[in-house]
């Protein structure tokens, strides 16, 4: 094959003549190369032929050079050409290329297309491909359309000339944008996808970032319904240090809307109805736009009646009729209402509806101090927690009800021109005070239930709404109480006697202790002054201890009356013996003494010494008289001895004492 195209390089050779112009052999050339393949299939006899056409057509050349002129290296090469002659058709043929250099950003021509590339013309002995990602900003893109490129390489290593539409766009961006900025001028840009806050913009070739909030006047709900498009926008601003760039969409919407604005505000009139859209819904209320204007419609102007969120009355781009409420001077802010369009539920309400009647309704809002029932649409009363229940012992209304239950009420009080309304619920039932005389009489033995505690006593509860009082010294005929919580617990179940009833204050006095007979009659033979018993120390203190004696009973000591025989102090869990120094039956109270016990033996003791010797004493005394009386002179030595042995015995006596 190789040798097919050989010969038809020379057959083309030989039919090219010399005289013709550059042109026209660069026509008979392509004509030749055309036919090659054709001629290679013919038999060898043409080829023969062909040949001698070559040697008549080199033999009429060199009679029309002169020897002087013959180019002798040339005809080895390339035949019988003259240096002229070949300059002329090599600068022929290289007009009909265009020359670029490489690195330059020319013009080119899409002369075909496809999903995935483009072929561009730009006038090269071959055609570059670039890849249609490079236009998705163009959608529009079509064959015959005109594209500047750059031209990266003539050739690759297939001999394919390399472009490039991005780095062309890109050559001369920083010159667009900023002549974009500094004349406000509306450019096109290609959004190619989303990013944290915004969206990123092909502009010229240079992704600029477009943030959420430019992109229109109103919130962006979803931001993926951009991506892909093609829009208009203003350069807002450039850091040249770092090469960012910021678009923005809204500023050519907001000078269009401007105008707009100007004229509605113009017109606006409290009390006046708009249609407007809504735009946006938050916890609070809800924005509405009035056609470039914003107004706030607050959640409690939504409707008569109570909504825990915007989203159960609007829905966004929802159109409605609002009234304007205020505005302020600037009529920046503007209030609108959307209630004030329907006629108030309390206008409505029938006027049959008294205090005394019972209504049905249901709980819409709770609160610690009570709950808001609704009755009708927009029709509220307030349950206190008082009027729940008979109960004296406030608690929180979350322990009646919550939210959304339907409850029977009856009508406390009813003020139609402040549009207030009171309800309760206690009073379906019947009130436990009012025949308290017959239900709990005086003395009469109930079941109680500790509800809290005082210092001065304990709070019970009888039944729901009946309360009463258990004083501290009601308690115990015997033990010192210091605080209720010695005694009993809360929620404890005890026993109690009714005392007094307070019908007006709602009140029952009570007692525990009364429920048995008064110990201290029984006490009062058994602790007699000076008796003595055994006793244990149970706790002691800086005036005194506290004493354990028998039947449950507890008395007092001193510090004084605690010292033992041997000089100690007496101590906790100690068992002495006890004397009763005092007994008071009204106060409750027994006064004891352990060192009074030794001391009063040792007292008795002394005591009857002494009397023995007192007597003897007298009746010696007495016999003396006797013998006065009866002695004569002759006795006087005897009575003085009786004397001496008196005085004696007397002497002794004293001495023993001393010891």
């Amino acid at each position: 094959m190789s040798e097919i195209n050989e010969n038809a390089g020379s057959i083309a050779n030989e039919e090219v003549n010399v005289n013709e112009t550059g042109a026209e052999a660069a026509k008979a050339k392509e004509v030749v190369v055309e036919s090659a393949g054709e001629m290679a299939a013919e038999e060898q006899p043409i080829l023969k032929e062909k040949k001698e056409k070559k040697v008549k057509a080199e033999v009429s050349a060199a009679a029309a050079v002169t020897p002087e002129e013959f180019d002798w290296d040339s005809y080895e090469k390339d035949g019988f050409l003259s240096k002229r002659s070949r300059a002329d058709q090599e600068k022929q043929y290289e007009e009909t290329l265009s020359t670029v250099a490489v690195d330059e950003v020319v013009d080119g021509t899409v002369i075909s297309m496809n999903n995935r590339e483009v072929v561009i013309n730009i006038g090269q002995k071959s055609e570059g491909v670039v890849s249609l990602n490079e236009f998705r900003y163009n959608p529009d893109l079509k064959v015959g359309d005109k594209v500047e490129v750059y031209v990266e390489s003539q050739e690759d290593k297939k001999g394919q000339l390399v472009l490039s539409h991005k780095k062309a766009r890109a050559y001369n961006s920083w010159d667009r944008v900023n002549s974009a900025l500094e004349n406000n001028e509306i450019i096109t840009g290609y959004i190619k996808c989303r990013t944290k806050g915004g969206m990123i913009v092909d502009v010229f070739g240079i992704e600029s970032f477009l943030p959420g909030s430019q992109i229109d006047v109103k919130p962006i709900r979803d931001y993926d319904v951009y991506v892909g498009k093609t829009m208009e926008f203003r350069v807002v601003k450039i850091n040249q240090e770092f090469k960012n760039v910021v678009v923005s969409h809204k500023a050519l919407i907001e000078a269009e809307l401007e105008q707009q604005k100007k004229e509605i505000i113009s017109r606006l009139e409290k009390g006046q109805v708009l249609e407007g859209t809504v735009k946006n819904i938050t916890s609070y209320g809800v924005f509405i736009d009035l056609g470039g204007v914003d107004g706030l419609i607050h959640i409690t102007d939504l409707s008569w009646g109570r909504v825990n969120h915007p989203e159960e009355i609007v829905q966004l781009d929802q159109k409605l009729n609002v009234v304007i409420l205020d505005f302020d001077d600037d009529k920046k802010r503007i209030a609108l209402g959307l209630k004030q369009l329907t006629p108030h539920p309390w206008d409505s309400l029938s006027e049959g509806l008294k205090v005394g009647d019972k209504v049905k309704g249901k709980v819409v809002v709770m609160a610690d101090y009570g709950a808001f029932v609704e009755i009708a649409t927009g029709v509220e009363g307030l349950i206190h927690v008082s009027e729940m229940s008979w109960s004296q012992h406030l608690r929180s209304a979350q322990e009646f009800m919550k939210v959304g239950d339907e409850v029977d009420a009856v009508i406390l009080t009813l003020d139609r021109e402040e549009r207030k309304m009171s309800l309760g619920i206690k009073q379906l039932k019947p009130d436990p005070w009012e025949n308290i005389e017959q239900k709990y009489s005086i003395n009469s033995r109930h079941k109680a239930r500790v509800r809290n505690f005082t210092n001065f006593g304990v709070f019970v509860e009888i039944e729901e709404g009946v309360d009463g009082l258990i004083h501290i010294s009601d308690l115990s005929w015997t033990k010192k109480i210091k605080h209720p919580a010695e005694f009993t617990a809360i929620d404890a179940e005890i026993d109690v006697v009714v005392l007094e009833i307070d019908k007006e204050n709602r009140r029952l006095s009570l007692g525990h202790k009364q429920l048995e007979e008064n110990p201290w009659d029984v006490f009062e033979d058994l602790f007699t002054v000076d008796s003595i018993h055994e006793g244990t120390v149970i706790e002691v203190f800086d005036k005194g201890a506290i004493i354990a004696l028998p039947y449950g009973v507890e008395g007092f000591a001193t510090p004084k009356h605690l010292v033992k025989e041997d000089g100690t102090q007496a101590a906790v869990e100690d068992k002495l013996n006890f004397k009763v120094i005092e007994f008071n039956k009204g106060a409750k109270k027994i006064i004891v003494s352990h060192s009074r016990v030794f001391e009063d033996e040792r007292k008795g003791s002394e005591t009857a010494s002494k009397r023995s010797e007192s007597e003897n004493t007298k009746k010696a005394a007495r016999k003396i008289k006797a013998s006065l009386e009866k002695t004569t002179l002759g006795d006087i030595t005897e009575l003085q001895a009786l004397k001496d042995e008196m005085e004696e015995k007397e002497a002794k006596s004293v001495g023993k004492k001393k010891k």
